[in-house]
């Protein structure tokens, strides 16, 4: 390959040959008539041309005070902190600032310091596990098929919900700005469980497909569903009683019971298995997860506890007594799970751990969100897990030593 230093010598080589050669005399030929050159008037120059043109003469008449008189009587003016609201609000929702709720402000930031990628976890150990014959049981397999099956639509159901409804109807702007930065972190658990499927080299078809075959699996799914079907629709709008009464019900359907309840068997069994150096790389996939799913319900909890506040009207006797309906039943769809999953004992616990563990959680998202124990004297029976998410110290999660953010591959389960 030539470098200019070559390019340059060669050219002073040749170039002297050039100058001493004496060109042979010309033969007589008779000039050729040459066409007039032509302007550039190809069809592309035309087109782009008048474009331009055509663009730069409607600005020039743009009238924007239409647009400007229609914010203002939408929003009537510049933004006070009072003016906002969680739902129903009128106020303009592109005004980030100033905050009415720091607490909400805070979680994006921190969800965004939280940040990282499946890739990042080494799956090597999982990958020779998983092949080996003897490298797990038949009910330890099951487990990780099952939690996969689960999570792998669980958090897609999640996003959409956020991306379909919420974002919609929750009218404050740095709640919604967490709720973008929510949606994100959906978007990388589904990664991250596709990632530990394809890396297992699991049949997909039968993982991606469980949350429609496989009972349990099912119902959950099924459960989740039927309280965003309305709130989805792009016509459904808050703003009466029933309506707002509606959104409610999904808050505390999604942050409570799917994301608040729904995971924590599955979570508690992956995390066991790390616990006893089995399918490493994904029990540090899950407890990245973890860590963003606490974020996720202290969230949707101070979310609704605001709504209450601010409209204490729906937060009547048939209100709270439904809501507790709701985290009860949630609960004992978890526990069937637990049945399904552990037939018999596996990792240190059994279902009728698990039962009393989900127990002691459905307490907490009650008291949470204002109502009384279910359970009176459910303990955690897996003291293990309070050190990597202790629920009494949800809000100090980001402060605690185990949890403390570590790029991929730094976590151990010692």
């Amino acid at each position: 390959m030539l470098n200019w230093d070559e390019y340059n010598k060669e050219e002073s080589q040749v170039a002297p040959a050039i100058k001493n050669t004496v060109p042979e005399a010309p033969k007589h030929v008779e000039p050729v008539a040459q066409p007039e050159p032509e302007a550039e008037t190809s069809p592309a120059t035309i087109e782009a041309g008048s474009r331009a043109e055509a663009a730069r003469k409607a600005m020039e008449t743009f009238d924007a005070s239409e647009g400007v008189k229609e914010l203002d009587e939408m929003h009537n003016g510049r933004v006070q902190v009072d003016d906002k609201a969680m739902i129903n609000c009128k106020a303009d929702l592109n005004q980030l600032v100033p905050f009415k709720y720091d607490w909400a402000w805070q979680k994006y930031l921190d969800g965004s310091a939280n940040h990282w990628m499946p890739q990042e976890v080494n799956m090597t150990a999982d990958i020779a596990l998983w092949k080996s014959e003897d490298g797990l049981t038949d009910d330890e397999r099951t487990i990780v098929k099952r939690n996969l099956g689960f999570f792998s639509t669980a958090d897609s159901l999640v996003a959409n919900n956020l991306v379909l409804a919420l974002y919609r109807l929750v009218t404050n702007p740095e709640c919604r700005q967490y709720i973008l930065r929510q949606s994100l972190e959906e978007a990388i658990h589904t990664h991250a469980y596709q990632y530990c499927i394809e890396s297992l080299g699991m049949d997909e078809g039968e993982i991606f497909n469980m949350y429609r075959e496989i009972p349990c699996v099912a119902k959950k799914a099924a459960w989740g569903l039927k309280y965003t079907q309305q709130i989805s629709d792009p016509t459904f709008q808050t703003g009466t009683t029933e309506t707002d009464k509606q959104l409610l019900r999904n808050l505390i359907a999604f942050y409570c019971v799917l994301e608040g309840i729904f995971f924590y068997c599955g979570f508690t069994q992956i995390l066991s298995m790390g616990r006893r150096n089995k399918m490493t790389g994904t029990a540090e996939q899950f407890q990245y997860i973890l860590r963003d799913e606490s974020m996720h319900v202290n969230f949707g909890i101070d979310v609704i506890n605001q709504i209450k506040i601010e409209n204490p009207h729906l937060w009547d006797e048939e209100m709270k007594n439904e809501a507790a309906q709701m985290i009860l039943e949630g609960t004992e769809l978890e526990i069937q799970y637990a049945r399904d999953t552990m037939p018999r004992g596996v990792l240190g616990m059994n279902a009728s751990m698990m039962e009393e563990y989900l127990q002691f959680i459905a307490n907490r998202r009650l008291t949470q969100i204002g109502l009384d124990e279910e359970f009176k004297g459910a303990t955690n029976p897996f003291p293990w897990m309070s050190e990597i998410m202790d629920l009494r110290k949800e809000k100090n999660f980001f402060e605690t030593r185990v949890i403390e953010y570590q790029t991929g591959g730094a976590l151990n389960w010692e």
